[in-house]
């Protein structure tokens, strides 16, 4: 597991809901707390697309 770039974080937005997303690390996803979907990061590359996140059920955590 590696991080993620903190200057490519920075310009990462949710597609669905334009937001900012918060990196889980551990998990390798960024999360959309707005929109309640997590996208996965694969190999070190983030797939923004919505019909790959998966949804989140009930409160997120930070």
């Amino acid at each position: 597991m590696s991080a993620l770039d903190p200057w490519l974080l920075e310009r990462l937005i949710c597609p669905a809901t334009r937001t900012p997303l918060r990196y889980d690390e551990p998990a390798q996803e960024l999360i959309s707390d707005a929109a309640g979907l997590a996208y996965p990061i694969r190999d070190g590359i983030p797939v923004m697309l919505i019909e790959e996140a998966r949804r989140i059920e009930g409160p997120v955590a930070g």
